[in-house]
């Protein structure tokens, strides 16, 4: 570490200290030239995890917007607030291990995922949330969707 103070690169560490539940280390230097000290921290830097748009484009995945869809298609349902976050929690989760490798998912995969977990908690959600998803375009389209929850129900 480079001194900040006169430049040299030799210090020595006096202290070091694990923050933020261990995701950063504080250390407390001083530099062997000088003697002055300086404090550097520690983390990890990590590749964000991406989602890639039906145009190609790639976009860090935000936790936030995936919750307000979520929010959105479960509203006036009697769904509790904790369980919008649990069900944010499990499609993050389930996202970042089915993009493990690349470090990214299509958004027709996280749709897709979005999908599944809502059909398995709230029917009137999933179609709520299809219409947007799929698209909608005319009511037939609707009526087909709905009529699939209901052969899958059978």
């Amino acid at each position: 570490m480079r001194c900040p103070y006169c430049g040299n690169t030799e210090d020595k560490v006096l202290e070091s200290r694990t923050l933020a539940n261990g995701e950063s280390i504080r250390r407390r230097r001083e530099c062997v030239s000088c003697g002055y000290r300086f404090t550097s921290f520690e983390r990890i830097d990590e590749k964000p995890f991406m989602v890639v748009k039906r145009d190609g484009r790639r976009q860090p995945f935000d936790r936030n917007k995936l919750g307000k869809g979520i929010e959105r298609a479960l509203e006036k349902r009697p769904v509790s607030t904790s369980m919008v976050d649990q069900i944010s929690n499990d499609i993050e989760d389930m996202a970042i291990k089915h993009g493990k490798e690349e470090r990214e998912i299509s958004t027709t995969d996280l749709g897709e995922l979005v999908l599944e977990k809502l059909y398995s908690i709230d029917k009137v959600a999933y179609i709520r949330f299809a219409s947007v998803y799929r698209h909608f375009d005319n009511l037939e389209e609707f009526i087909k969707e709905v009529k699939n929850i209901k052969k899958r129900g059978e």
